[in-house]
Order: C-alpha cells, then structure tokens, then sequence
C-alpha cells in the first residue's frame, strides 16, 4: 500500500507503555515521539501515519510541537460501539480489557465534543486496504483512481 511514499507509522500507545509515577506518561510519550520522529527525519522520511485517539485540542497541539509544527490531518474511524467493543476485545486480552470496553462509550463522546477531526472514515465492515487506501486518498498522499487514470 505504500506506493513508494517514503513514510513512517507510530501507533502512539506503544510509545507510553510503562508503569511510571501518576502524572509523568503523557510527557514521557511527547518526549519519545519527538525522539523518534527525529530519527525518522534523519533517515530521510517527510510523512507520519500516528494512530492515536485525540482528546483534546491540548492534545493535537502537544503531538503538532513533538513533530517539529508539521502539517496534520486527523482522521477519525468511525465504527459502531458493537464493532468497537468487540475489536477492543480482541485487541486487549489482558485484565484490563473490561476496562477498556467500557472506555468506548465515553471516548466517542469524547471525540465528538473535540470535534479535530478534518475527515472521518466509516469503519465497521470495511477492510483495512479499503480504509487505508480512502484515508491516504483524503489526505492527499495517493490520487484517486479517476486522477491516475487521466
């Protein structure tokens, strides 16, 4: 899927994995994405794939300063709480799982009050390919087929 667009993908939850005093994560995962951003900057790569889910507009502008002020555009994936409960389930195995389920709810409304989004994508029968490719068309990272065809 990449089309030889020189790239990077960070889902951010794996950047803030760690049992840290209360209060210190979210900085910790700023400061390892700024890392990490910088060593793909080196190595010559211009775009950043985050999945991450943004709260807030404090947020967005904490993840805008960790990646040098570039450019982004937030889509949100939309998929019905049935699809996201259960995609939740099997995604967090651990004991914490019900804890999560239970976070679905609340962080749609969440996300909807933050209203950052600059698209959303409906997500609940679509395969990955198919949501990635309309993502990345919507960003203006691939040309859709009508333009590559002309």
């Amino acid at each position: 899927m990449s089309k030889g667009i020189v790239h990077a993908a960070i889902d951010l939850d794996t950047l803030g994995i760690a049992h840290l005093p209360d209060g210190t994560g979210d900085d910790l995962l700023f400061r390892n994405l700024a890392s990490v951003w910088a060593n793909y900057r080196a190595a010559g790569v211009t775009r950043l794939l985050l999945a991450e889910a943004l709260e807030s507009a404090a947020d967005l502008e904490r993840t805008r300063s960790a990646i040098g002020g570039a450019e982004i555009i937030v889509c949100r994936l939309i998929a019905s709480q049935e699809t996201a409960r259960k995609r939740v389930r099997t995604r967090e195995p651990g004991m914490l799982q019900e804890n999560f389920v239970r976070r679905v709810a609340d962080l749609d409304r969440i996300l909807d009050v933050a209203g950052l989004e600059n698209f959303s994508i409906q997500n609940d029968d679509a395969s990955i390919t198919d949501v990635a490719r309309e993502l990345l068309m919507r960003a203006g990272w691939l040309e859709s087929v009508e333009n590559r065809s002309t």
